[in-house]
């Protein structure tokens, strides 16, 4: 069985990439032990504009599944949607030089939900846990 430190590092280093298709959504495919794979991503869950529309917020949301890897059947998800973070524009995508401060004048309290995980590393650990519990 994959050690929780090896789940937390590729969780952390494998990329997410745009997954094709019309809906904004994100995701990396880890390959795990026993014929498994861990999907971790994100999707967008709504678009915010100031009156101008010049400026826009794109709030998403964290998920994470665990599938059969031969067969792709859902075996668990976590699809909650309390891990939430915004991107100032959808052609910006989330990226670690990102900040809140970058959003500008729109009435940001109002707009986000913001969680302490706006960043893949500061969930990784979370997500290893309830994977690790998912395996036994």
């Amino acid at each position: 069985m994959t050690e929780k430190d090896e789940i937390i590092d590729m969780i952390v280093t494998t990329p997410i990439e745009k997954i094709e298709g019309p809906d904004d959504v994100w995701e990396s495919h880890i390959d795990l032990d026993d014929e498994k794979t861990l999907v971790v991503g994100y999707k967008g869950e709504g678009d915010f504009c100031d009156e101008s529309d010049e400026e826009c917020l794109v709030t998403y949301s964290w998920y994470w599944e665990l599938r059969n890897s031969d067969n792709w059947d859902l075996i668990q998800e976590n699809r909650d949607s309390d891990l939430t973070f915004c991107t100032p524009s959808q052609k910006e995508p989330w990226g670690d030089e990102s900040t809140f401060e970058e959003i500008g004048d729109l009435s940001n309290s109002k707009i986000c939900t913001f969680s302490d995980q706006n960043h893949i590393e500061d969930i990784a650990e979370d997500i290893a846990d309830e994977i690790k519990e998912w395996l036994k």
